[in-house]
C-alpha cells in the first residue's frame, strides 16, 4: 500500500486486491485555496461533506465509485464504512455534518476523520473499532485542535498517524483564518515521527507496541 497527502484532507491510496491495482482518492479539494489540485484516476472516491475544500469530484478521472453519504459499501475487494460525525461540537448546528469513512483493503484498516469537530464518544469509537493508519485533523478552527487530536489517539490507539488539515505553505482561505502548525499536535501528543514524501506500508510492517507519527509531505 501506498499514501500520499496533498493538503488538507486530500489523500491518494493505492492498493492491490486479488491481483488488482486499486485507487482510492479522499477528499479533494478545488483550486480555491492556494494549492495545486492534483488530477488522477481514481476506483473510488470519498468526499466527507459538501464544502468545496472536501468535494471536488471533478479532480478524480476516470469513473470512480463514489461514497457520500453514511453506510457499509463493498467494490473491488475494499470495504468502506461511513460513520455520521459532526464539523463542529454543537451537533453540527454551525457547520453542519460530515462522514468520517473507515477503509478496509490488504488487511489494513485505515480511518480518515474528515474535518472532525468534536471528541468522539463510546458509540463513534465502538463503530470506527480497531484501526491501523488514523488520517487525522490536527489545526483546528475548522476542525478538532491538537489537544483533542491527541485526545483521539488515545483513545483508537492506531499504530501509525497521519496528521492531516493543518497550516502547509500556499495554503489559504477566503477568510483569512490560518490553521495551527502540525509542530503544535507533534508536541501536544508527545509521539515518536518521522518525515517522508509517499508511506509505503504493508501489514507485517506496521509498528507493533508504539504509536508512530507519519508526516507526509504534500
Amino acid at each position: 500500500m501506498q499514501i500520499q497527502w496533498f493538503g488538507q484532507s486530500y489523500f491518494k491510496i493505492q492498493s492491490k486486491n486479488n491481483g488488482e491495482d486499486i485507487i482510492i482518492a479522499t477528499d479533494p479539494y478545488n483550486d480555491n485555496y492556494g494549492l495545486k489540485v492534483q488530477k488522477f484516476p481514481a476506483d473510488i472516491v470519498t468526499i466527507s461533506h459538501d464544502h468545496e475544500d472536501h468535494n471536488n469530484i471533478d479532480a478524480i478521472k476516470g469513473e470512480p465509485f463514489i461514497i457520500k453519504t453514511p453506510g457499509e459499501y463493498e467494490t473491488k475487494g475494499v470495504f468502506i464504512h461511513g460513520i455520521p460525525a459532526h464539523h463542529d461540537n454543537k451537533d453540527g448546528q454551525e457547520r453542519g455534518n460530515i462522514v468520517m469513512f473507515k477503509i478496509n483493503t490488504e488487511n489494513i484498516s485505515i480511518a480518515h476523520l474528515s474535518d472532525l469537530g468534536h471528541d468522539l464518544n463510546s458509540d463513534l469509537l465502538d463503530r470506527i473499532g480497531s484501526i491501523d493508519i488514523l488520517l487525522l485533523p490536527v489545526g483546528g478552527v475548522y476542525s478538532i485542535d491538537a489537544k483533542t487530536a491527541s485526545k483521539i489517539v488515545s483513545a483508537i490507539e492506531p499504530r501509525i498517524v497521519i496528521p492531516m488539515h493543518y497550516d502547509i505553505p500556499g495554503l489559504k482561505f477566503k477568510s483569512g483564518d490560518k490553521l495551527d502548525s502540525v509542530d503544535k499536535f507533534l508536541k501536544e501528543s508527545g509521539l515518536p515521527s518521522e518525515k517522508m514524501d509517499k508511506l509505503k506500508i504493508v501489514k507485517k510492517d506496521l509498528p507493533i507496541d508504539e504509536t508512530k507519527v507519519i508526516i507526509l509531505n504534500p
